[in-house]
Parts: structure tokens; sequence; C-alpha cells
């Protein structure tokens, strides 16, 4: 089947040669799709001062910027969530490429806000094309391990948001600081659209039949079953507080946390970003279990980011990199513990939709609390800002605590 058969959701046509790629491979395919955007979609982390400094504006813009990448993905999610349940994975899969190669020159070339935004609103709109579709794949290929499609979904997710801000500071070392990571990524990302291409696709989950298939692909009211209903809710505010805290590393923190270390290196700043993510991302291949798993990663997370505005405190870099890892693992068991729940009980043929929608709020954490301590940033300064940022993370988290720890005293033995 060809990507512009499975575009149009036609029949197969006979025909050339294509790549009949093992269960391996395609596991590997999925996770690298969503990995490699990711890691594009965050580059410019340890970047944005610089930028600032270049284009000529403030924090507040560079929050702007920032938002316009979750905006654009949110909308995507709401909008195309389940594309990939009628198109097929592997459609998904390249389109998400080919639109995040496009976004990623568009930033490389920017000169304005204006230019920033709308790069990072196409980068968004192709990690959420990757998103359910990788999620779904994932899922589809580990029939039998449905706990480690959910471990590598988020190992690969949260591994490429780490990754980024690293990558970008080491490239930014060289000639075109602002330009030539994104460079670099695109050579990457066309090298992917080979073996996509190529790939030898099994057909999508959901057939469509009719004369206008592609009304299939019109946006849906998302609706999830009672079974799947709590666990659903719970996935979705572990999800926004999660992202909430990532957006802020993600965002402002460079500068912040520049502050804290004395230093302006970029790649020292991205890796200092990038530990929370990192944590996050290596949590996944820990193997913790039992009913009071979620209450204590989110009692950590709370103790952690409170750390992190101590750190600034008291000038300790120690300290701001132990309280990173320590936010990282405790967000990281207690997310893969509910979003595994949620995964697990929706059905196969809504599998990417339903995620899409877990993400559509998860990802909404990222965009209108940091919008908002931008705004903060702009009235109170920087330091006082984040003081009262992590303050009202810790006390979400301290609440889901209490709440999960409730129901796992309720739980039978």
């Amino acid at each position: 089947m060809t990507v512009f058969s499975e575009l149009r959701m036609r029949p197969a046509t006979a025909g050339g040669w294509a790549w009949d790629a093992s269960t391996t491979a395609r596991l590997v395919m999925a996770g690298v799709v969503i990995f490699t955007l990711l890691v594009g979609a965050n580059l410019a982390t340890p970047l944005y001062p610089l930028l600032q400094a270049n284009l000529g504006i403030g924090p507040f813009g560079i929050t702007v910027a920032f938002s316009a990448y979750v905006l654009a993905l949110v909308s995507t999610l709401m909008l195309a969530g389940h594309w990939s349940d009628h198109i097929g994975r592997r459609a998904a899969l390249l389109l998400a490429v080919v639109v995040g190669l496009i976004g990623g020159m568009i930033f490389a070339n920017a000169d304005s806000l204006a230019m920033l935004s709308a790069g990072r609103a196409l980068q968004g709109i192709a990690v959420a094309l990757a998103t359910g579709a990788s999620s779904a794949a994932l899922r589809e290929l580990l029939p039998a391990r449905p706990d480690w499609a959910s471990r590598f979904t988020l190992l690969a997710s949260a591994g490429g948001v780490a990754a980024g801000p690293a990558i970008g500071g080491i490239l930014s070392l060289l000639p075109g600081a602002t330009s030539t990571p994104y460079y670099v990524h695109s050579v990457v990302l066309i090298a992917m659209l080979v073996p996509l291409y190529l790939l030898k696709a099994r057909p999508a989950i959901t057939s469509v039949a009719g004369p206008q298939p592609l009304k299939v692909l019109a946006p849906r009211r998302p609706s999830i079953s009672s079974e799947a209903r709590g666990a659903f809710w719970l996935a979705s505010a572990v999800g926004f507080l999660s992202f909430t805290v990532f957006g802020f590393c993600l965002s402002l923190a460079p500068g912040y946390f520049a502050q804290i270390v004395g230093a302006d290196s970029r790649p020292l700043i991205g890796v200092l970003a990038g530990l929370t993510l990192g944590a996050s991302a290596l949590s996944q291949l820990l193997a913790v279990r039992g009913r009071f798993v979620v209450p204590a990663g989110l009692a950590v997370l709370a103790v952690s980011v409170l750390l992190i505005a101590a750190a600034a405190a008291w000038r300790s870099p120690w300290l701001l990199i132990a309280a990173s890892l320590a936010a990282g693992v405790g967000q990281g068991v207690s997310f893969r513990t509910v979003f595994n729940d949620v995964a697990g009980k929706v059905e196969a043929s809504r599998h990417a939709q339903i995620i899409s929608t877990v993400y559509v709020i998860t990802y909404l954490g990222s965009a209108l609390p940091v919008i908002g301590l931008g705004i903060a940033t702009a009235v109170f300064g920087l330091q006082a800002a984040v003081a009262g940022f992590v303050a009202l993370c810790a006390l979400l988290a301290f609440v889901l605590a209490a709440v999960t720890l409730a129901a796992a005293f309720r739980q039978p033995d």
C-alpha cells in the first residue's frame, strides 16, 4: 500500500517493492519518529536567551512563542487525534515528519516573533499528528505487553523532550547558533522519510467504506466509556500537572537556572533544563509497582519543585540538580502508572483518539500556566514569579497525592 492510497483511504494498488519490516524494526520506527520530532520541538530551549537578545523580545514574548507550539499541538490533537485510526499509523507518522521539517526550517530562519511562533506552531502540529499514531502503533505491536507499550511511549516522549535542550545547546556552539541546530535536525528528518516511505504498511485499524471516506476525518466529540472514565480524568490531571512543571523547565527555566549556577553556557543550561525530563524518561525503566506508587510519586514531585525554588534562594547548584532529578522520577513513575491504567481500559479501535484526548489536557498544562508565569514575571520579576509558580505546582501535587492515597486505601488487598 502506498502512502498516497493510505492518505486517500483507498484500497491498495498492486505494485512495487516495499520493506516488510520486522516487529522490532516497526517498534523502533514508531519510537524514533516521536522521539526525533520532540527533540526538534525542544532544540530552542537553551536558545531562548539568545533569541531574546537577537530579536529584542522579552520573557513574555518567549512564553508566547512557546505557547504557540502547545496551543497548535492541542488544537491538532482535538481535530485530528483520531486520523491514524483511519489513514494508518505509517501515513500519519510520515505526514508528521513532513510538517515538522517545514516548521523547523521556518524557525531556523525566523527574524520576528511572528515567524518564531509560526515555526513553533507547525512543530506542534507535527508532534500532535505523531502522538496518537506512535502510541497506538506501539500498543498494537506489543499486544501481550501493554505495560511495556506504555513505557516505550513515555520513554520516547520524555526522552525526546529531555534530549532536545541538551542537543540544542551543543549544536548552538557551531556557527549560526540559532539556525544550525535546526538544519542538522532537518537532515535527520529527511533521512527518516526514506524508511517510512518504503515501509510496507499494515491496514488501518478502522476500515472506511462509502463514496466519501474523508468524512471520518472530521473532528469528533470525545467520549469515554464508563469503565475508563475515572482512569481518564486521573491521568489527565496528573498529566496536566506534569507538563506544567515541564513547561516551566523548557521556557523560562534556562534564564532562571543560569542565575542559580552563575553561568551562561548554552550546553550547560540545556542539560539543566532537560534534567527533569531525562529523569522522567529513565524512570520508565524502573519496575516500581504497588497501590501506593502514584501518591508516593506525586508527593516526591511536590517536595522536589519546592526544593527547586529553595535552590535559587540558597544559590545551590547541587540542590537544583538533585531536586530536578527527583521531580522527574516522581512524575515519571506516577504518570506511567495512571497512563497505563487508562490505556489498558480503552478499546483498541479508539486508542489513538482517547490517548490523544488525554494529551490534549496534558499539554494544556504547559501552555496556560506558563503564559500566566510569563505575565507574572513581567509584573513581579523572575524570582518572585517562579516562587509563586512552584508553590502552586506543589499544592496541586499534594492534593492529587492525597486523593490517590485515599483511593489506594479503598482498594482491596
